[in-house]
């Protein structure tokens, strides 16, 4: 068996917002990636201007630097449980792991998934507890909470024996000694070098590349990413291509490139323990097989987890429909989706009994916010239903899908926030004090119970609780949860709401709109006080008479109306509602518009 030492594979795991991404940075910097002089933005390798916004990593990506003679293959995983599938497949690609701790927060939800995964695959795990210098840091503590949860997971003895390197990302040192506070990152790579397995196999072998990640160029096409598992791949040279279901192809591969630093870079040829890139390979997949034609043996490839909630993805057909979007058909909608689940591997697409509907399933309301966020910035007109959880029947019980919620509230709210947990069908499995007064809860709760609950999570403790999840399998079904208690304020006509409308509106709830905006019949505008749908006309105008009285004419003063965004309006609906989402707006609505058709529904009903 050949073996490699002048390469590392190597991912970065960790729970969101630990500082995966930063810590990337600098040991880009610290390698001699950049030009002096270069200007580098913050978080360089949170391309999409989706991840800037909101500061969290959401695809997966690859680096390479170089460090004493050997090239350090480096691949950014995204934190969220919700976009698992990205890290599943990655861990492919890698020899070793570098499992990113907070010091002061400790072992998250995340933190556990990924882990678990690392682990299940026999994957080296370096251990990184970072922010060090952060206030509150309890490095000791962080440790032992890393080895239970090694235990926990049923880790073999060798992985329990980690080595643990204390890092600042932040201020680009690190050392093996948690005292320390200042240096430059080459502890932490040393340690990479010492403790992560250098890729072994047969380098004059039969070429075999396991493709795990797929790109696309406009220039180019689609550009599978993937490892050479075995012997060497030229560029120009004839593979056989083959997939999961069996199906063989013969392919040429046009273009052979690497990656050195933030860039990829053409070269001739690859070998063994090499990432690649190849591009001129059309029917390309993820989890497909390159094979030498003389020797056809695909590998195996990772199972990636079902998802666990579905959304119905329809044509909009509201009387607004086509003014703001530039992709509006359903055969629009249908070719995006469906190019949607060729690169996002957790994702599935059904077509229904309409050619106006799909149903569309994903990990969580995050992984399919993501999806409706980019469509919208794409140019996609489309209405979207309320979430719902994606039950199955074992032996003739029925499941569904459980989630781990860990909270860290302040002390003061601890109740209210058990209390409406308790009401969602959770059950309190932990609970402990950290210091500085916060609390530390551990529930599990059925997904469904969590739809709609954070945006009352954070009313209930005044933003300053955090809440993370993490799937936890499917358990037998726990009944019923009332769900939202208030009803809607709707549309009485078409028109364009006026202040002495909204005036006589705002004492019925909270407004979603202010003067000015056009409303259509059906459409909802805010939140009712009370447990029932009221329809109000919002586009009144005040009648203009010659009588005048002392004061009546003051300035109407209305109270600031609330303006929602994607996710709380994908909580905000019930089933008989819809989102509609245009490049520019986020309108809530009626499915049937119709005050009349409404009440006749609701009167068959009775």
């Amino acid at each position: 068996m050949d073996v490699r030492n002048e390469v590392r594979n190597v991912a970065i795991i960790a729970h969101v917002d630990h500082g995966k991404t930063t810590l990337v940075d600098e040991l880009l910097k610290q390698s001699g990636t950049f030009r002096t002089n270069e200007q580098v933005a913050e978080r360089v390798m949170d391309s999409g201007d989706l991840e800037k916004e909101r500061g969290i990593t959401i695809l997966s990506k690859n680096t390479a630097i170089h460090y004493n003679g050997v090239k350090i293959n480096i691949v950014d995983t995204p934190g969220h449980a919700d976009f698992g599938g990205e890290v599943e497949r990655i861990l492919m690609m890698v020899d070793g792991v570098l499992l990113l701790v907070d010091a002061f927060e400790g072992c998250m939800p995340q933190t556990r998934f990924v882990l678990k995964k690392a682990l299940a695959l026999g994957k080296k795990v370096v251990v990184v507890v970072n922010k060090i210098d952060r206030p509150g840091a309890r490095p000791a503590e962080v440790i032992d909470e890393v080895l239970d949860l090694f235990i926990e997971l049923g880790a073999e003895e060798d992985q329990l024996d980690f080595p643990v390197v204390y890092a600042s990302a932040k201020d680009g040192y690190s050392s093996l000694d948690d005292s320390v506070r200042e240096g430059d990152m080459r502890p932490l790579l040393d340690s990479i070098l010492e403790n992560i397995d250098p890729p072994k196999g047969d380098v004059n072998g039969p070429t075999q590349i396991l493709f795990s990640s797929l790109d696309y160029d406009d220039y180019i096409g689609r550009i599978g990413i993937g490892r050479v598992e075995r012997g060497s791949v030229k560029q120009g040279q004839q593979v056989v291509l083959c997939n999961n279901e069996g199906e063989r192809k013969n392919v040429r591969i046009s273009k052979l490139y690497q990656f050195e630093g933030l860039k990829r870079t053409e070269v001739s040829q690859a070998q063994l323990g090499d990432l690649v890139c190849v591009s001129g390979i059309a029917e390309l997949n993820i989890g497909d097989t390159a094979c030498d034609p003389e020797h056809i043996e695909p590998l195996p490839f990772v199972k990636i987890d079902e998802p666990t909630i579905s959304m119905n993805f329809i044509v909009n057909n509201s009387p607004f429909a086509g003014k703001e979007g530039k992709f509006v058909t359903s055969r629009n909608l249908r070719d995006r989706l469906f190019k949607e689940v060729e690169t996002n591997v957790s994702m599935r697409v059904e077509e229904t009994d309409s050619t106006d509907c799909f149903k569309v399933s994903g990990r969580g309301e995050l992984h399919l916010s993501i999806l409706i966020e980019t469509m919208r910035r794409q140019g996609y007109e489309f209405q979207v239903s309320r979430p719902k959880v994606i039950t199955k029947t074992e032996n003739g019980v029925l499941m569904e899908p459980m989630e781990l919620l860990i909270i860290e509230v302040p002390e003061q709210y601890v109740g209210s926030v058990i209390e409406k947990l308790g009401s969602r069908k959770a059950e309190l499995e932990n609970m402990g004090s950290r210091d500085g007064g916060s609390t530390h809860l551990e529930f599990k709760v059925p997904s469904r119970g969590l739809i709609g609950y954070r945006s009352e999570f954070m009313t209930d403790t005044n933003g300053n609780g955090i809440m993370n999840q993490l799937f936890a399998g499917y358990e037998p079904y726990k009944g019923d949860i009332q769900t939202r208690e208030r009803g809607s304020i709707v549309v009485h006509e078409t028109g364009e709401s006026t202040g002495y409308g909204l005036f006589n509106t705002q004492d019925r709830g909270r407004l979603f709109i202010g003067p000015g905006v056009p409303v259509y019949e059906g459409m909802i505008v805010g939140e009712c006080a009370k447990a029932e749908d009221v329809v109000c006309n919002v586009c009144k105008k005040k009648q203009l008479t010659n009588t005048r009285a002392a004061g009546s004419d003051d300035a109407l003063r209305l109270v600031p109306h609330s303006v929602l965004s994607l996710e709380q309006c994908m909580e905000f609906i019930k089933d008989d509602e819809l989102l509609e989402v245009t490049p520019t707006s986020l309108r809530l609505r009626k499915t049937i518009l119709s005050k009349e058709q409404r009440m006749k529904k609701q009167f068959k009903k009775g």
